[in-house]
């Protein structure tokens, strides 16, 4: 399974950036999916999960409320929204795919992810 993030970019606080992610060689209609980031020299940091069954979304506190991830098992990609922009969001954002998770889990560790996509960078001015 290979991960294609893009969307990221340079946007002032306050705006609002969408990503995406589009998987190949697997469909992720079976797979848990996930948002990381990483900020430099930060470890990476979970930011929400969509189990593939019954469509439940988890989401970090960082960014509940802000964040939306959605998915299009059609277009076998998923989506993060991100509205409210901080400069604390400033970071590489992940895509990850759990080929194993349960129907309606959404994992929030990284280790359970078996997939990752290249990363894309997003920065948030002040």
């Amino acid at each position: 399974v290979q991960l294609q993030a893009s969307g990221g970019g340079l946007v002032q606080a306050g705006g609002s950036l969408r990503l995406s992610c589009v998987a190949s060689g697997g469909t992720i209609s079976r797979y848990a999916m996930a948002w990381f980031r990483q900020a430099p020299g930060k470890e990476r940091e979970f930011l929400a999960s969509g189990a593939w069954n019954n469509g439940k979304t988890y989401y970090a506190d960082a960014v509940k409320g802000r964040f939306t991830m959605s998915r299009d098992n059609a277009r076998n990609s998923v989506y993060l929204q991100m509205n409210s922009l901080k400069p604390e969001d400033t970071a590489v954002y992940y895509c990850a795919a759990d080929v194993g998770a349960g129907e309606n889990a959404t994992p929030r560790v990284s280790r359970f992810y078996d997939y990752w996509g290249q990363g894309t960078q997003v920065t948030v001015s002040s």
